[in-house]
């Protein structure tokens, strides 16, 4: 009987994470991007601090927030025992502090493919804290069912934010008999960016969703805070706004304006099929490009004309993020700070696992 009762949980877990993943499709491709967009190595002055060579980046995940340096990722989830329950990975040296993370366009790829797999091994590790199930993920998704989850949010995001509004525009070049290829690729932009805002919008709705949101405000907050040179406490974090130029939501919205354009220069294929290859070839030099657009305007945030281009990205995040409570910003808090730690010893710290004392939500 103990053997079946284990066996139900575990699919209990999986059908959790696997409903997180699929629900949030258009949210955890950007969060993981999020991360991606950490691997900053320009300087920048940060408030009265010393120039900023790093800037640190994160994700929500389920109950909790990672955090990611050069050196270590670290995710902190709230158990229902409310004790903040920390695991410390190390990164992979070649990618977050070696050539490649120099490369423009090619650096891109790599970190997203690389994020994207760290963000989900996260997801699924903190989905395991926050049911109280003590499954060990393997952070490097070697296994099956890491991957297929990887490989399922890929498809879904493509499928919905490219595939289905080319064949779309396609019907209804079709059906109304439009001639102007440039009306065509307008309607599909137009198809995308509707496909996009209102995913965003629909999935935001549910209970489960709101509360990731609510810790994707926290982790913005937080690293806001840090990048002000300010207190990283509840009381001070929580005065800073939940809006973050570097923000995965903002690279989706990038990717999807960049590829209009694109496809407007590139011509539209008559055949449906071509018309559909040629959508998903593009996405990979599209999402570089568009790694490297924020990347800029991040960069830049006093020049007026970035200013105005990144309204759009920022309101946007208006509908991935809540404001979070104070027990949401201390577990992103905690999250950084285990990072700033790694990053001040300067070396990768082993992989391990931690669980704080129980800790009130309304606790400083």
């Amino acid at each position: 009987m103990q053997k079946w009762s284990n066996r139900f949980g575990k699919a209990r877990l999986g059908v959790r994470t696997a409903r997180s993943l699929l629900r949030g499709s258009a949210f955890v491709l950007p969060a993981a991007i999020e991360a991606a967009l950490a691997s900053q190595d320009e300087p920048s002055l940060v408030g009265d601090k010393p120039p900023q060579t790093f800037f640190y980046g994160g994700q929500a995940v389920m109950e909790g927030v990672m955090m990611r340096g050069q050196y270590n990722a670290a995710i902190a989830v709230r158990n229902p025992k409310q004790e903040i329950v920390i695991k410390e990975v190390p990164l992979n040296a070649a990618l977050y502090r070696g050539r490649v993370a120099r490369w423009p366009f090619v650096r891109g790829l790599v970190m997203l493919w690389d994020a994207l797999v760290l963000g989900t091994s996260a997801l699924m590790w903190s989905a395991d804290v926050a049911l109280e199930e003590e499954e060990d993920v393997d952070f490097t998704l070697q296994g099956a069912a890491g991957f297929g989850l990887v490989i399922v949010s890929l498809a879904m995001g493509i499928g919905l934010f490219f595939v289905v509004p080319a064949a779309v525009s396609a019907g209804i070049k079709d059906a109304t008999g439009l001639h102007s290829r440039f009306a065509a690729d307008a309607i599909e932009g137009v198809i995308k960016l509707g496909m996009l805002t209102g995913y965003i919008w629909l999935i935001g709705r549910m209970k489960d969703v709101k509360r990731l949101f609510s810790y994707h405000g926290a982790e913005h907050k937080t690293i806001n805070a840090y990048e002000a040179g300010a207190d990283l406490s509840p009381k001070e974090v929580s005065k800073f706004t939940v809006e973050h130029p570097r923000c995965g939501t903002a690279f989706l919205l990038t990717l999807v304006v960049l590829s209009v354009i694109i496809h407007m220069v590139t011509g539209r294929p008559n055949s449906v099929i071509l018309l559909l290859l040629s959508r998903v070839g593009l996405i990979l030099p599209i999402a570089g490009i568009a790694y490297e657009v924020i990347r800029f305007t991040a960069k830049h945030l006093d020049n007026r004309l970035v200013q105005i281009v990144i309204k759009p990205n920022l309101a946007l995040q208006h509908l991935t993020t809540r404001e979070p409570d104070e027990s949401m910003l201390e577990v992103a808090i905690t999250s950084l700070k285990r990072v700033l730690a790694a990053e001040q010893a300067g070396v990768p710290v082993t992989e391990t696992v931690i669980t704080g004392p129980a800790v009130s939500p309304s606790a400083d």
